[in-house]
């Protein structure tokens, strides 16, 4: 049970020095709170309070209505002003932090107000989220409209309502790359059938020789036969050996020339017949608009698609002066690589099927290929099927 001081009141709730000057100023029974704190209220009698402040900053003082023991209740209370405890009713109001604040929410003048960029964060959200849905319905209208005309200005070519842009000189480059891009990828495919069977025949003549020699050890009557037949294709497989690697190395560098370096070129060649479209589309709206009656509305729709064509046509220019320039390189490229190719597959080829072992060594040596071992060839496409 709690220990009573004589007053009706526990003694642990006078810890507090506030409550404790409150409470002897309420039983001296002296005159009522004179020049109390802006919103500050004293009510007497049974139901008397005292709040002071408003809002998170209200303080709650000693609760009047709790019975007393040893003292009657009293009909009414008049409270004397007391200037200590006017002061700590102002320190109290301006001190406390709000229990529910969070310390990074308080100013760093200690007045428990939230921090300014933390109120307005709701709104700034709100405002950032609203700009990006408008600009990506902008992004997508804009699209739309593109799609449309391009879309249309297709069908009219197709139909023959509707002119092109035709760069003659480049249009026949262009065709000329696609035919030669064709060509050599059929080479590509027969270089790399005669690769693959000619790995077949190396792995064949080497256990042919494998054959030979472990009968030539078995058979003393036919040893020497035997024995010239094995060396001839153990010989046979080493210079097929070699002229693999030759042709290894050909189809490599025209697979890269063929597959990359031509495709980036026909990469930038689509881009340029996409810009193409779309700029033939926006020449042909300009020129219906500048064929409309000329009121208000019909000029500025005709201004805005001026802007969008003259915008289309310098895009169009260096998109074609790009493929130009690709074009011309690659022809440069082209010539060099194919040189140097043709040469190699000639020779290897040449030396091999005559029989010269030391010119087919010297034609790998010319084009710095190094010959792979046997366990380093790569499987033919047979046999991996």
């Amino acid at each position: 049970m709690n220990r009573e001081n004589g007053t009706g009141y526990a003694a642990e709730d006078l810890d507090d020095t506030f409550e404790q000057d409150l409470h002897n100023m309420i039983r001296e029974g002296t005159g009522g709170i004179m020049n109390p704190l802006p919103g500050s209220t004293v009510t007497g009698g049974g139901g008397a309070s005292l709040g002071v402040g408003q809002g998170n900053n209200s303080f709650t003082g000693v609760d009047l209505n709790s019975p007393q023991k040893g003292t009657a209740p009293s009909p009414s209370v008049n409270v004397h002003a007391n200037p200590s405890v006017g002061s700590r009713l102002a320190n109290t109001r301006a001190s406390p932090i709000p229990a529910q604040q969070s310390p990074s929410d308080v100013s760093p003048t200690g007045s428990g107000f939230s921090n300014p960029m933390a109120m307005g964060g709701g709104r700034g959200d709100q405002g950032t989220t609203t700009a990006v849905a408008k600009a990506r319905l902008d992004s997508f209208k804009n699209w739309s409209i593109s799609t449309y005309k391009c879309t249309k200005q297709m069908m009219q070519e197709k139909l023959g309502k509707a002119s092109r842009t035709v760069d003659l000189q480049l249009e026949a480059q262009i065709e000329v790359l696609r035919d030669t891009q064709r060509k050599y990828a059929h080479i590509l495919k027969l270089t790399r059938a005669l690769t693959n069977q000619f790995y077949l025949v190396v792995q064949t003549q080497r256990s042919l020789g494998d054959a030979f020699g472990e009968l030539a050890q078995k058979s003393a009557e036919l040893q020497e036969e035997f024995s010239y037949n094995a060396e001839t294709q153990k010989s046979l497989c080493g210079n097929g050996e070699t002229l693999l690697s030759a042709l290894n190395f050909f189809t490599s560098s025209v697979s890269t020339l063929c597959n990359k370096t031509m495709e980036d070129t026909l990469l930038t060649i689509k881009q340029y017949e996409s810009v193409r479209l779309e700029y033939d589309a926006y020449r042909a709206d300009m020129e219906h608009l500048t064929l409309a009656p000329k009121d208000a509305q019909t000029q500025a729709r005709l201004h805005e698609a001026r802007s969008k064509y003259e915008a289309q046509k310098e895009k169009f220019d260096k998109l074609r002066q790009d493929v130009a320039v690709k074009l011309r390189f690659l022809d440069e490229n082209k010539v060099k690589v194919m040189h140097k190719q043709l040469l190699l597959f000639h020779n290897a080829i040449a030396a091999y099927f005559s029989g010269n072992q030391q010119a087919l060594n010297a034609t790998l040596k010319q084009f710095n290929i190094k010959p792979k071992a046997p366990s380093e060839m790569q499987p033919s496409f047979l046999e991996s099927q």
